[in-house]
């Protein structure tokens, strides 16, 4: 029903990437900051009010402007619309900001801008690895999941996904601070991305080169994480390359372990992200195909 939208939005984003004004995410981000300034209490009705303010906020927002453009003709609503979606739609950016630990002087701090764990210790190995574990997830949240919700709802299936997956990146933690009032953001944060996921999973399954030991480890490995959906993308990035990921990391000065993915096959190195961040060209070919194939159906 959206095959032209998504299409338009999705060639958008490839072209043009981020528009020179305030990005939508970040209006979101600062009602979440003001309601939370407001409201906080560690307890779950003031953090499921939240979310539920946020998204029929957005869901009234991008519902008005569907209906505006219905007054425009439709040579005209479509790309307006279609630009409107793309802000939800994060490839070009993503792939800049891993790439940008290849040419970085200062890779940590370049890295440091991408994740939440600590980066001041870690070795060169522990960079490249978190850059292929940051393109292989937000794969999944940056890409596939909004251009899935905009297939399925339109400009409000992908404005309001950004709401829940930007509510997920600021208040959804196991601290002290977010574990009741965050919890509902992370549960609606888990149940939107759970097909998502396991589709960007089996995108980079089709782009590996040995497809078997890619299908493995995300078999084997692709529910060890504590989150259901971070773990398929990872794991099968790590199959597909051949490199373990995940493993022990230091977030806000505390060590979390956590599992191995993949097999330790190939070094994890400049050549391995550069690798895995070829990808780009055989996902955009194979999401384009498929949207073009939708449209003429």
């Amino acid at each position: 029903m959206f095959f032209e939208l998504a299409a338009l939005a999705y060639l958008a984003d490839l072209f043009f990437g981020e528009f020179p004004c305030k990005h939508p995410v970040a209006w979101m981000g600062d009602f979440i900051a003001a309601f939370e300034r407001r409201f906080y209490r560690d307890r779950i009705l003031p953090g499921a009010l939240l979310v539920l303010c946020l998204l029929a906020l957005v869901l009234l927002i991008s519902i008005t402007l569907v209906y505006l453009s219905s007054y425009l003709p439709y040579w005209l609503a479509l790309p307006v619309l279609a630009l409107f979606a793309s802000t939800g739609l994060a490839m070009n950016m993503l792939h800049e900001s891993v790439a940008g630990l290849l040419s970085a002087g200062q890779p940590k701090q370049a890295l440091s801008y991408l994740v939440s764990r600590d980066t001041e210790n870690m070795t060169e190995t522990e960079v490249y690895k978190a850059g292929l574990e940051t393109w292989a997830e937000n794969l999944s949240d940056g890409v596939i999941a909004p251009l899935f919700y905009l297939l399925l709802f339109g400009l409000p299936g992908i404005a309001v996904y950004k709401a829940i997956n930007t509510l997920d990146s600021m208040i959804a933690y196991k601290t002290e601070r977010y574990f009741y009032f965050g919890k509902t953001a992370a549960i609606i944060d888990d149940i939107a991305n759970f097909i998502p996921a396991r589709l960007t999973a089996l995108l980079i399954v089709m782009l590996a080169k040995d497809k078997r030991r890619a299908v493995y480890c995300l078999w084997q490995d692709g529910n060890k994480l504590d989150s259901p959906n971070a773990g398929c993308p990872i794991a099968a990035m790590a199959g597909a390359l051949g490199v373990a990921l995940g493993g022990d990391a230091s977030y806000h000065g505390q060590i979390k372990h956590k599992p191995t993915l993949g097999l330790a096959l190939n070094p994890v190195n400049q050549a391995t992200l550069t690798q895995a961040l070829q990808m780009k060209t055989g996902i955009n070919l194979i999401v384009l195909s498929l949207l073009t194939a939708g449209i003429l159906l």
